[in-house]
């Protein structure tokens, strides 16, 4: 064997090996990032609207909402509740940013679009102190990008030691 086809050889059987670990390590990075949320990550547990934009939204949700959704969140004929299990279950595990643009761009029925990012984001405070979850010191943000750094959770999470 000369040295072209032995340099060769040692390719064919390093090249593989290569992929797997770099594979293996890609792999256990994303699973570690995956399992552990970033320092900064927030929750809807964690107070992310003030009893004051609660207090808004239920005025505004009472005006716009109310009709097709009820006057206590329970839903219509046409439209579904925003409150009880059915309803958490179906936002849990994804991000307060993603109600917030399905209540922008489809709601209210009759006129998609029509309210401000404030009325969205006060109805949507309203939904969640109807749903039982914490007011905070600060107004639940008016941008969909700010809105995804936070998770909804139906079930409050265990305390962090």
């Amino acid at each position: 064997m000369n040295i072209r086809q032995r340099t060769m050889t040692t390719v064919k059987l390093t090249y593989p090996s290569t992929i797997l670990v770099v594979a293996a390590i890609a792999t256990s990075l994303c699973l570690l990032r995956a399992q552990a949320p970033a320092a900064d990550s927030r929750s809807v547990w964690d107070g992310v609207y003030t009893e004051e934009q609660a207090k808004r939204g239920e005025s505004v949700y009472h005006k716009e909402c109310a009709a097709c959704h009820g006057d206590m969140l329970i839903g219509g004929e046409s439209a579904p509740p925003l409150t009880g299990g059915a309803f958490l279950a179906n936002w849990n595990g994804l991000s307060v940013g993603d109600l917030f643009d399905r209540i922008r761009k489809t709601m209210p029925q009759s006129a998609p679009g029509r309210l401000t990012r404030q009325q969205d984001a006060d109805i949507l405070a309203f939904m969640l102190s109807v749903n039982k979850f914490p007011a905070g010191k600060t107004e639940l943000y008016r941008q969909s990008e700010m809105l995804k750094e936070i998770r909804f959770e139906a079930a409050k999470p265990a305390p962090k030691k």
